[in-house]
């Protein structure tokens, strides 16, 4: 359920440093040693966030931004022994979301990522901690809370509770669900267990839920409900 960080460095000593670190944040890590590799596995394992090294052995850093970028819109934090402003520019204008010059803090590094990721989700109009009624989702840590519940999701139950988050109070067609996080080959009636699922999970009664609601033959809408008050003694 943590983010996914593509690291993308050629020097082992950095990979096993940021490797170790971001575990001890939360995060989970898949490396990459070089450019070719770094564009096929943010084409192939959807990481959430890319942290890349510019100084690589096969293919210019700021090439291999170039080829993520036009491809994804997943945020990326450049991690570089260059510290010129021109250099950090060029990256920014490529479409990184941020530069952090080695050698680096842990801690700094962990915060810009938080940074990125929240600075994409408001571009994509979504806010990073989405709360209706006793519903918490943390978009940047990946955590569904049901008032002080933690609530374990699949991954892709994951993926259809934010989808929904995306477009609260909207309603998803099937199609536009299927297509979305399927592909053409998607099954409705698969669709509709893990909904079923999902309102296992969540809904104080599945089988009368006011969370995720059907809008028969269409699909279904994420309700936006009010804070509950806090009670007092």
């Amino acid at each position: 359920m943590s983010a996914l960080v593509l690291i993308v460095d050629d020097e082992p000593a950095i990979r096993r440093l940021l490797r170790t670190g971001l575990a001890a944040a939360g995060y989970r890590t898949i490396e990459a040693v070089d450019g070719g590799e770094a564009v096929a596995m943010a084409s192939r394992d959807s990481p959430d966030i890319v942290l890349l090294d510019l100084g690589l052995p096969d293919i210019e850093g700021v090439d291999v931004l170039r080829t993520i970028r036009n491809a994804s819109a997943v945020p990326i934090v450049v991690l570089s022994v260059r510290d010129d402003e021109r250099g950090k520019v060029d990256a920014l204008d490529l479409g990184a979301d941020d530069y952090v010059t080695k050698p680096f803090g842990m801690a700094e590094l962990v915060a810009r990522l938080r940074t990125a990721l929240r600075h994409r989700l408001a571009q994509d109009g979504v806010l990073p901690v989405f709360r209706s009624g006793r519903l918490t989702v943390d978009l940047v840590r990946r955590v569904v809370r049901v008032a002080d519940r933690e609530v374990h999701l699949s991954p892709r139950e994951y993926d259809i509770l934010t989808l929904m988050v995306a477009n609260a109070g909207r309603v998803l067609t099937h199609r536009a669900i299927l297509t979305k996080l399927w592909g053409a080959g998607g099954d409705p009636q698969q669709l509709r267990v893990y909904v079923r699922q999902i309102r296992q999970k969540i809904e104080a009664d599945p089988e009368r839920p006011c969370m995720i609601l059907t809008e028969t033959g269409v699909g279904y809408r994420l309700a936006m409900m009010e804070q509950p008050e806090e009670e007092t003694e």
